[in-house]
């Protein structure tokens, strides 16, 4: 049966593209009142994705969402969108934090070479907006209420190497936050944990994907198919945010992949992608594409 947040309020930021938009629209489509925060609003002929579309998509599937336009790396900004929450709806039940900065400019760049610019971005946008929103949600509604749940949007990157230095040290923070603030937030019942996609083909990378003769979708020489949607990793969201016995993952870090065999749901087509994602470039040893040595160099832990 598919879980459902009927009469909760959501918070998903990040939430004009790529797996923020996929986690809105599961969110809303799962019942919650979804508010959805990105740093504009309006849909832009050629761009991949805005705030209107996600809403379009979230009232199509027959949900209810509202666009707010939010930088947060801007505190006054982040805070007008808890006291909107606090007004419009008094209560808040669960925080997807999604924003982040774009990698790319990253991708196979010795750290060394990289300007300082992108340490600061992943540190701003990840682990501080985090803990940000994290504090006003606690502090406003979830301390006061003894319910709630905070999803934080990390990776494996956090534990092995993945993508840059600058990306995993942020994400090393994120899951630092999330396990401090779990660890505080425990007596007062609400949860917060991390969630580890694994590659997730976003507008933005299959914008680059290629197809085969015979349909394959490869991306830089490598067959895509074990990837994950976005709506995947929504699921695994709303899967969390409606366990009622969710405290006991508190402070702890899940491959999305994993919890679809745990809680049973799988992509709109109905297969699992692969429970450890991380695995598939590794085992291809020498085999690897070019490219993805540089993307992927994991030789740690592929536990949660």
């Amino acid at each position: 049966m598919a879980q459902r947040l009927d009469g909760r309020v959501a918070l998903v930021t990040g939430a004009s593209k790529n797996i923020g938009k996929g986690m809105a629209i599961e969110v809303g489509a799962s019942g919650a009142i979804t508010y959805v925060t990105a740093r504009s609003l309006d849909d832009v002929p050629g761009q991949l994705a805005s705030l209107e579309r996600t809403v379009a998509e979230i009232e199509s599937a027959g949900g209810k969402a509202i666009p707010v336009a939010c930088d947060h790396t801007d505190d006054a900004q982040v805070e007008a969108v808890f006291q909107q929450i606090a007004d419009e709806q008094g209560r808040l039940d669960l925080v997807v934090n999604v924003a982040s900065p774009d990698f790319s400019e990253m991708v196979g760049v010795p750290f060394w070479d990289l300007s300082f610019d992108h340490i600061s971005r992943c540190l701003d946008v990840g682990p501080r907006s985090g803990y940000v929103t994290t504090v006003l949600a606690a502090r406003l509604f979830m301390v006061p209420q003894r319910s709630g749940v905070i999803v934080n949007i990390s990776s494996h990157g956090a534990e092995g190497y993945l993508l840059s230095v600058p990306y995993g040290v942020g994400k090393a923070g994120i899951d630092k936050v999330t396990r401090d603030t779990a660890f505080e937030l425990k007596p007062h019942g609400v949860a917060v944990v991390s969630l580890w996609p694994g590659l997730v083909l976003t507008e933005g990378l299959m914008a680059n994907a290629t197809v085969d003769e015979d349909g394959k979708q490869t991306l830089h020489g490598l067959d895509v198919s074990f990837g994950e949607s976005p709506k995947f990793n929504g699921k695994a969201v709303v899967a969390l945010a409606s366990d009622p016995n969710i405290m006991d993952r508190s402070g702890g870090s899940f491959y999305s992949s994993r919890l679809a065999r745990e809680y049973g749901f799988t992509e709109d087509d109905g297969h699992l992608p692969p429970e450890t994602p991380n695995s598939i470039l590794t085992d291809m040893g020498d085999d690897m594409p070019d490219f993805w040595r540089g993307v992927e160099r994991v030789a740690g832990s592929d536990g949660a």
